[in-house]
């Protein structure tokens, strides 16, 4: 199974951490979306920014 993430909210004022988590997970842009295999280490840095992006299953 693979999860679409979103990110839907801006980083600018979010925490550092926030920050290079959302660049890890290969997001740059607001409204730019990446497809990861869904295991507990995406899972936790999703868990980690949940207010700044949209998952959907795939």
């Amino acid at each position: 199974m693979s999860l679409k993430i979103t990110l839907v909210k801006s980083t600018i004022g979010a925490i550092p951490k926030h920050k290079k988590t959302v660049e890890a997970l290969g997001l740059k842009k607001t409204n730019s979306s990446v497809v990861k295999e869904d295991n507990a280490a995406i899972r936790g840095m999703i868990q980690q920014v949940k207010h700044l992006v949209k998952v959907e299953e795939i």
